[in-house]
């Protein structure tokens, strides 16, 4: 028989989500910043769409996850995916304005910023929720 689940384990696995997502904004910002910081010194611009990028990221994750838990509280596949492309549209046009206000290649340091959370998020879920079984 397999391994149960139960409703203190749900609400124990809820607390470490919460507060990992919290985690992964914070070394969100501590990883962007410096990098910011040195690219300042070769394009002022690049460093602006880093950092753009990175808060555009945070903002994303929030509203991501945000939209998973109402997803499974709610059972609404359409009002999920219609905030899905809501939140590709919105960051598609900052993509956009940032393009259209420098060089097209500030694209590299907005979109390297706005999946970095995801990426921080990805590499280290699996040892938030690591458990002994």
């Amino acid at each position: 028989m397999g391994r149960t689940y139960g409703l203190a384990e749900s609400a124990a696995d809820l607390v470490i989500y919460r507060e990992y997502k919290r985690t992964v904004a914070l070394r969100s910002v501590m990883v962007a910043t410096p990098v910011a910081f040195v690219l300042v010194f070769w394009s002022a611009h690049s460093a602006l769409a880093l950092g753009v990028g990175a808060v555009c990221g945070i903002v994303n994750l929030f509203l991501g996850t945000y939209g998973n838990e109402r997803l499974v509280e709610v059972r609404n596949v359409g009002l999920f995916v219609l905030s899905s492309f809501l939140r590709i549209g919105l960051f598609g046009i900052v993509a956009a304005a940032l393009a259209i206000w420098g060089p097209w290649w500030l694209l590299g340091p907005y979109f390297a910023g706005l999946f970095l959370p995801l990426a921080i998020y990805a590499l280290g879920v699996t040892r938030a929720f690591k458990r002994g079984e």
